[in-house]
C-alpha cells in the first residue's frame, strides 16, 4: 500500500487549466483516468487525509504509485481524451458499463453493390445502416419477413448469391416474391439500391409516406378493375402495419430520442436505454457496473453517454437525449454529442408529459435489471470468494490467490508439442491474457521438460518487464520507464501457478522459478486421475473434498488450460497436414496452385502430368511447369487414405489441397 504523499506533485507544479490525468500503480499500469476543468483543484482533492476521502477513492490513491496529466485546450477535448484513454487502458478503478450479452441489430449493408438485409452483432462497420438493438434475433426476422413483401431486398449470403448468379436461377425467395433477384438480373443494381434505401427509410420511422403511397396505388388499381393487383397492395399495406405494430407508438410527436435511466445502490448501478425513432421504441439495451470509483448519478450518466456514443456518428446519435440527471459539465458533453452527430443535440431532463412518463418506464426497467443482476450475482460472488479462500487455506497461502495462471502441455504422439497459459483473476477467466507457446528447446515427447521450458520462458519475460519498468535492476540503475501504461504480455505476476500434472510437473515448475530467483509465487499441480493437488517437495497430495468450491475452481482452471492447448495443437497439426509439395516451388502462389489442382483434380494426377500438359493451365509458363515437375518428383507420395470403418484403401483420385 503506497502513501499518497510519496508521489504528491509539488505545490504550483500542477497547471490550473483543463486536462486529463492518469494514476498508475507500481507496475506502471494505468488504474484510473479522470478529467477536470482545473487540474490543480481536482488533483488536490485526491491528496487530502485518507480519513476524509471516500473509501473507494482512498483505495485508489493507496494503490497508485504516481500521477501524471495532459493539458488540453477545451473541456470537450478533455472529454474526448478521457474516453480514449479509458478504452485504451481499461483502468480498474473507472466505472465501465459492460453488456452481459451481444445485442443483435437489423443491418442493411449499403457498402455493397447489392445491399443485403441481415442480423448483425458486435462492432459496427462503416457503410452499414443499423436499426435496433433488439432483445432477440427472432424479433428482427419476424419484422424482416413481413417487410420483404413490400421491399424485396436481398437477404442471402455472398456464397448463395454467387451460386445463384452462376446457375442463372434465383433462390426460393426470388420465386415467391420476397427477393427482387438481382443475382439473375431481374433488377439493376440501381433499382435494388433504391429498394434498400426505401427499406432503411421505413425502418428509420418514415412510415407514413409509404403507407399513403400504397393506399393510393391500391385505390387506382381498384378503379381500373385490376383487382388482383389491388389485393396484393392491400396485403402489402397490412404487412407493413403489422411490422409497425411490433414497436408501439410511445411519443405522439414522432420524436427521435434516446432515453437513459439509472438504478443504483452503494455498490452497483444499472443503466437502461430506450431508442425511440419516429415516436416508436426501436430498440432497448442495458448494462450493469460496479461502482469502483466514488461517483454520483450525474457521473454515471456521463459515463453512460461516453459508452453509448463514443464510437458513433451521424444519425446513430439522436437529436434528443433524455437523462435523469445532467453531467457536471453539461455544456461540454452537449458540444461533444453535437460533434459526434454533426448537428445540434439536445441533452436534458424531461419535466412533464409523455417523455417524463416514458422515462419512468425506463427507470422501472433499470430497477428490475439491477434486482435481477444482484439476485444472480449474490451466489456467484459468494461462491468465488469461498473458492479462493479454500484454495488459500489448503495450500497454506498468506492471502487468497486473486491471479491464478495455469499451464498445460499438449501434443500428438510427440509431434506438434505446444503449451498453453490461461489466466483467472478474482475467480473469472481473463481471456485477453491467455498465451500459447511452441516448445523450442528440444524435439520429442517430454512433458516434464516441456513444463520446465514454458515456465522458465514465461517468468524470464516477467523479470525482463520488471527490469524495464525500473522495479528491479541487477546493476542498480533505473532507466526511464516505458510510458505507455498498456497491459504488457507478461508484466504481472500471479499469486499461484497451477500446472496440469502431478509431482514431476510440479517439481519442474518449481525448479524453473528457483533458477530465476523467484520465491514469492506459489506452485501446485492438479493430477487428472484422482483430482489430487500436489505441492513442491511433498510426498503426499493435498486432497480437497469433492464438494469443495476450491477444487471446482482448480478443475475449471485446469480444464480451460487443457482445452486451450488442445485447440492450438490441433490448429498446428491441421496446418501441417495441409501442406503440399507445391509449397516448395519458388514463385508459385496460392492462385496458381489452386488453378493446378482444379485443372488436374488432385496432386496425384498432377504428378502424372507432363510439362506440356501443365503449361496448358492458364498462367503457367514452361519454367514454372518444370519446377513443379521437379518438386513433385522429389516429394514422396503421401500415404494412401484408409476407410477406418471398412479397412478399404481409398484411391487419391478426387480433389486435393494445395
Amino acid at each position: 500500500m503506497a502513501d499518497p504523499s510519496s508521489y504528491r506533485p509539488k505545490p504550483g507544479q500542477i497547471p490550473d487549466s483543463p486536462g486529463v490525468y492518469k494514476f498508475r500503480d507500481e507496475h506502471r499500469r494505468v488504474i484510473y483516468v479522470g478529467k477536470a476543468k482545473s487540474l490543480r483543484q481536482r488533483l488536490a482533492n485526491y491528496f487530502q487525509p485518507l480519513a476524509s476521502l471516500h473509501p473507494r477513492t482512498a483505495t485508489m490513491v493507496t494503490t497508485a504509485a504516481s500521477v501524471e496529466w495532459t493539458v488540453v485546450s477545451t473541456e470537450v477535448e478533455a472529454l474526448q481524451l478521457e474516453y480514449s484513454w479509458i478504452k485504451e487502458y481499461d483502468p480498474r478503478f473507472n466505472v465501465k458499463y459492460r453488456d452481459d450479452k451481444s445485442y443483435p441489430y437489423l443491418a442493411v449493408t449499403m457498402n455493397e453493390e447489392f445491399p443485403r438485409v441481415q442480423v448483425m452483432r458486435g462492432h459496427k462497420k462503416k457503410g452499414v445502416r443499423y436499426f435496433g438493438p433488439y432483445a432477440h434475433a427472432w424479433a428482427i426476422r419476424e419484422t424482416v419477413d413481413l417487410m420483404l413483401r413490400v421491399f424485396p431486398v436481398r437477404t442471402c449470403s455472398a456464397g448463395v448469391f454467387r451460386n445463384a448468379a452462376s446457375a442463372g436461377r434465383p433462390c426460393l425467395l426470388g420465386y415467391i416474391g420476397k427477393c427482387s433477384a438481382p443475382c439473375v438480373g431481374r433488377v439493376t443494381p440501381e433499382e435494388h439500391r433504391e429498394l434498400a434505401e426505401e427499406f432503411s427509410d421505413f425502418m428509420a420511422g418514415r412510415t407514413g409516406t409509404y403507407i399513403r403511397r400504397l393506399e393510393k396505388q391500391m385505390m387506382l388499381a381498384a378503379e381500373d378493375m385490376e383487382y388482383e393487383k389491388a389485393g396484393r397492395l392491400r396485403d402489402d399495406i397490412e404487412a407493413l402495419r403489422r411490422a409497425m405494430e411490433k414497436s408501439a407508438v410511445v411519443l405522439a410527436d414522432a420524436t427521435d430520442a434516446d432515453l437513459i435511466a439509472l438504478a443504483e445502490d452503494e455498490l452497483e448501478a444499472a443503466v437502461q436505454i430506450f431508442h425511440v425513432r419516429g415516436g416508436r421504441v426501436r430498440g432497448q439495451r442495458g448494462w450493469v457496473t460496479d461502482k469502483v470509483e466514488a461517483v454520483d448519478t450525474a457521473g454515471l450518466v456521463e459515463h453512460a453517454l461516453q459508452q453509448l456514443y463514443g464510437e458513433e456518428s451521424g444519425d446513430a446519435v439522436p437529436k434528443e437525449v433524455l437523462v435523469p440527471a445532467l453531467p457536471e459539465d453539461a455544456e461540454a458533453v452537449t458540444a461533444w454529442l453535437t460533434g459526434r452527430r454533426g448537428s445540434n443535440v439536445s441533452l436534458r431532463i424531461p419535466q412533464r408529459g409523455d417523455k417524463k412518463d416514458l422515462m419512468t418506464t425506463v427507470a422501472r426497467n433499470a430497477q428490475q435489471a439491477l434486482v435481477l443482476h444482484k439476485t444472480k450475482r449474490a451466489s456467484d460472488l459468494t461462491t468465488r470468494s469461498r473458492a479462493l479462500e479454500e484454495i488459500a487455506e489448503a495450500l497454506d497461502l498468506e492471502s487468497a490467490p486473486l491471479r491464478i495462471e495455469c499451464f498445460d502441455i499438449s501434443h500428438l504422439q510427440g509431434e506438434d508439442v505446444v503449451a498453453s497459459m490461461v489466466v483467472f483473476e478474482d475467480g473469472l477467466p481473463r481471456k485477453s491474457e491467455y498465451r500459447r507457446f511452441q516448445i523450442k528447446g528440444f524435439e520429442g515427447q517430454d512433458d516434464v521438460r516441456s513444463m520446465h521450458e514454458v515456465i522458465g520462458r514465461r517468468f524470464r519475460r516477467y523479470l525482463a518487464e520488471k527490469e524495464k519498468t525500473g522495479e528491479w535492476d541487477p546493476e542498480g540503475v533505473v532507466e526511464d520507464p516505458e510510458e505507455t501504461g498498456r497491459p504488457k504480455r507478461f508484466a504481472y505476476p500471479p499469486q499461484l501457478v497451477v500446472v496440469d500434472g502431478g509431482q514431476p510437473q510440479v517439481a519442474a515448475a518449481r525448479r524453473a522459478l528457483d533458477e530465476l530467483g523467484i520465491d514469492d509465487i506459489a506452485v501446485c499441480g492438479l493430477a487428472k486421475r484422482l483430482e489430487e493437488v500436489w505441492l513442491p517437495g511433498d510426498d503426499d497430495p493435498v486432497v480437497l473434498p469433492r464438494s469443495s468450491e476450491g477444487l471446482y475452481l482448480l478443475q475449471r482452471v485446469r480444464d480451460t488450460a487443457h482445452d486451450f492447448a488442445i485447440r492450438y495443437q490441433r490448429s498446428k497439426r491441421t496446418k501441417r497436414i495441409r501442406t503440399s509439395p507445391l509449397d516448395e516451388v519458388p514463385g508459385l502462389g496460392d492462385t496458381r496452385k489452386r488453378a493446378l489442382i482444379k485443372h488436374f483434380g488432385s496432386v496425384k494426377r498432377l504428378r502424372q502430368a507432363t510439362i506440356e500438359q501443365i503449361c496448358e493451365v492458364p498462367g503457367m509458363g514452361r519454367k514454372t511447369a518444370e519446377a513443379v515437375v521437379v518438386a513433385l518428383a522429389q516429394a514422396a507420395p503421401a500415404a494412401p487414405a484408409v476407410n477406418t470403418a471398412t479397412g478399404e484403401i481409398m484411391e487419391d483420385d478426387g480433389g486435393g489441397t494445395a
